[in-house]
């Protein structure tokens, strides 16, 4: 069977197709009491912008929830959003009584998967939510990255460089969210250990007005430096003379096994004896007469 590409999907085809996987796909909707409905205590996405949510309430008023939400049944006649909790609390502003939705059967993992896949698809999230988001669905999902590529509808490559903004400083994280800085710039810090580092050229992308090209280049240039301080700084080997040769060659005949003999300018070195096996180390002790 060809597998079907997730690439470009909306939030409606991916969650579509986990109730297809799950057998839980439902096509009808109906009028649920407002009263009857809670919010999923494991919502992905806790602060809702007081403007936004008026303004869809203003348009709910005159033309209604043109998208119903998900639920799921909790108990009798009680049911928990899957998604559609910004729909639902500007329904609330709006004074309606009921609101269309589709009825699933949807255990805690499966809601929490959805929650999270709608969450993502919302086009006003920051990098630091989607990823946040990415990682739960990793870790409480159990999914491989592979899997959650094909879930989100994403490139591999992309989840992971989401992922690695979670390794980014705090005050980069902080950054990023109040949109100081873009997705391609924390793309590139990631890619810096040092977490002083990271801070310091964020302030600098910010104070400077950076773009990502001239960061990538900037961060470029800081590790060629560092690798050349590093060059500089290791003691160089040179080749050895003929008299280690000739001791190499006669250890490696005493103990017939690989020898090694390193030695710098300095004059500094060391010699090993390899080994793989006991037996060997027993042939060791033999030969020294021990």
């Amino acid at each position: 069977m060809t597998k079907k590409n997730a690439l470009g999907k909306g939030i409606g085809a991916l969650i579509t197709d986990i109730q297809i996987e799950h057998g839980k796909l439902s096509v009808e909707n109906t009028e649920i009491d407002i009263d009857k409905i809670e919010a999923n205590p494991s919502q992905p996405r806790t602060s809702f912008d007081e403007n936004a949510l008026n303004e869809l309430a203003s348009s709910i008023k005159v033309h209604g929830i043109i998208q119903p939400l998900t639920l799921r049944e909790t108990g009798e006649d009680r049911y928990q959003i899957i998604s559609g909790e910004r729909r639902y609390r500007a329904a609330r502003i709006a004074g309606l009584q009921t609101i269309p939705a589709y009825i699933r059967t949807a255990n805690d993992s499966e809601t929490l998967e959805m929650a999270l896949i709608e969450n993502i698809q919302r086009e006003d999230l920051d990098p630091m939510e989607i990823a946040f988001s990415y990682d739960r669905l990793m870790n409480e999902c159990r999914f491989t990255h592979e899997q959650l590529s094909e879930r989100v509808g994403k490139k591999r490559a992309t989840v992971t460089h989401y992922l690695r903004l979670l390794s980014l400083d705090e005050n980069v994280q902080q950054a990023i969210r109040e949109h100081k800085i873009s997705f391609g710039h924390a793309k590139t810090l990631a890619g810096i250990a040092d977490h002083k580092l990271q801070s310091k050229l964020a302030e600098k992308i910010i104070t400077e007005e950076l773009s990502v090209r001239q960061i990538e280049e900037l961060v470029n240039k800081l590790k060629q430096d560092k690798q050349k301080r590093q060059e500089k700084q290791s003691p160089k080997t040179e080749e050895l003379p003929e008299r280690f040769c000739l001791l190499v060659e006669l250890l490696e005949t005493k103990f017939n096994n690989n020898i090694n003999i390193k030695r710098n300018t300095k004059g500094e070195g060391s010699i090993t004896i390899n080994f793989s096996s006991d037996e060997e180390i027993e042939n060791f002790i033999k030969s020294l007469s021990i």
